[in-house]
């Protein structure tokens, strides 16, 4: 997955960055080095500052992958906080649950596996936050529901908006991504873009980050 921003920005601002937990390290390390779907450590970053920031206490997350961007936001709950995220792969929702635990943050941290789809009609919100970062193609798919789950005047960002910059048509050459989930990750922008229901700004943070603050009916 492309980083957009310039490697001396990156490092100058990586230098900067004050990590929550020192398991987030270890988590990166092991995902970068099997090449999971990880989200970038900025993107982290901004996950934790946002949760922080709207005061969260119930988060839920969609793409477990092996918890590291379920940490940074579990990092920034209260002690009694609660976060749900669901992993449709068995083997990465188990190493999740283990850093948690060597974390010492599972107590607030329920990994559910299987389709989330289908978890969505399961739960009960509100959420204060709700993080996206699963199936591109079903970014839409979940759109609704996830907007439904949200308090008024909460967060629900998405990952992987600018998608290596394959979103801008003749912009990249050489594409690491079917053109399927490239136009569902446009389409799905389009779509926030457009909603009455969300008030959404597009940041390029990592791989390209959306946050929408839900507003009030």
């Amino acid at each position: 997955m492309g980083h957009l921003t310039p490697e001396p920005v990156r490092d100058y601002l990586a230098a900067l960055r004050c990590d929550p937990h020192e398991r987030l390290a270890v988590i990166d390390d092991e995902g970068r080095a099997e090449g999971l779907p990880l989200v970038y450590p900025d993107t982290g970053a901004l996950l934790h500052a946002l949760a922080l920031s709207c005061g969260a206490r119930r988060i839920l997350e969609i793409g477990t992958a092996i918890g590291y961007s379920t940490l940074w936001l579990a990092t920034a709950l209260p002690a009694d906080g609660m976060m749900i995220t669901m992993e449709y792969d068995a083997g990465r929702a188990a190493r999740a649950r283990d850093h948690m635990a060597a974390a010492g943050v599972a107590d607030r941290v329920s990994v559910m596996v299987g389709d989330a789809t289908r978890f969505l009609h399961k739960i009960a919100g509100p959420f204060d936050l709700i993080f996206q970062d699963s199936d591109k193609q079903l970014y839409q798919p979940m759109l609704d529901r996830l907007v439904e789950l949200l308090r008024p005047g909460g967060l629900l960002v998405a990952d992987n908006i600018l998608w290596n910059g394959e979103v801008i048509p003749g912009y990249v050459t050489d594409k690491k991504y079917n053109d399927t989930d490239t136009a569902a990750i446009a389409a799905f922008s389009r779509r926030l873009a457009g909603d009455p229901r969300l008030y959404t700004s597009f940041l390029q943070v990592g791989d390209g980050v959306s946050v929408s603050i839900k507003r009030a009916s």
